[in-house]
This record gives C-alpha cells, structure tokens and sequence, in this order.
C-alpha cells in the first residue's frame, strides 16, 4: 500500500510559478521503484495527463500543453516527486494529482496505468 500527498498548490497570478510536491510513502512502497506522474482535473473536465518520470529520473514526458513550462524531477532518497510549473496560464487552473505506476517500465499518459493516487491540491492562476 502506498500513501501519495500533494503540497504547494494555491493561487497565483498568470505568468507566476508554483511548486508542487508530492511525498510517497507506505510500508511496502517505494517511490524509487515506480514511474511518477503528474495529472489534473479542471471543473467538468476529465481528468488529463501532465507529465511522468522514470524511477530513475532521467527520462521526461509531458504534455504539449506544459511541454517548456513545468519541470518534473524527483528525489528517490527523500521519496518525493516535484512538478515546478513556470508562466503559468489561467487555463492551468485545476487540481493537480500526484500518482503512482509500478507495473510499466515505459512513461505513460494513461490514468489507468498508474496504480496509487495521491488526494489532489487545488491550482488557481487569475487573469
């Protein structure tokens, strides 16, 4: 069982940056072993792909939405996962969720392959 707990979110003008961080944790989990991504869900919308990490952290995927905008990078030794997110557009403004895969090897936008799902935390860019 693994326990995923977004933090930073809040709100923000456009063109400003936030950091969010997602700490991993549970007795047989470990976050260097999993795939890591990031999603988000607007207000009737579905739930979309940010981007995701290999266990090692040398491999990067990200929407063409946020592709030059957000970083995600990741700490194995403290079992956290961070998405920097820079000029940030009011259309960002969603609840961003913090999730993990630990049966794939490749990177994945699917939500059905990740496996452990953090809460979510709330991103508001204003105009």
């Amino acid at each position: 069982q693994a326990q995923l707990v977004e933090s930073g979110g809040g709100l923000v003008q456009a063109g400003g940056s936030l950091r969010l961080s997602c700490a991993a944790s549970g007795r047989t989990f470990n976050a260097y072993s999993s795939n890591m991504g990031w999603f988000r869900q607007a207000p009737g919308k579905e739930r979309e792909f940010v981007a995701a990490i290999s266990q090692s952290g040398a491999s990067t995927y990200y929407a063409d939405s946020v592709k030059g905008r957000f970083t995600i990078s990741r700490d194995n030794a403290k079992n956290s996962v961070t998405l920097q997110m820079n000029s940030l557009k009011p259309e960002d403004t969603a609840v961003y969720y913090c999730a993990a895969a630990l049966g794939i090897l490749r990177l994945s936008s699917r939500r059905d392959e990740y496996d452990y799902w953090g809460q979510g935390i709330q991103v508001t860019v204003s105009t």
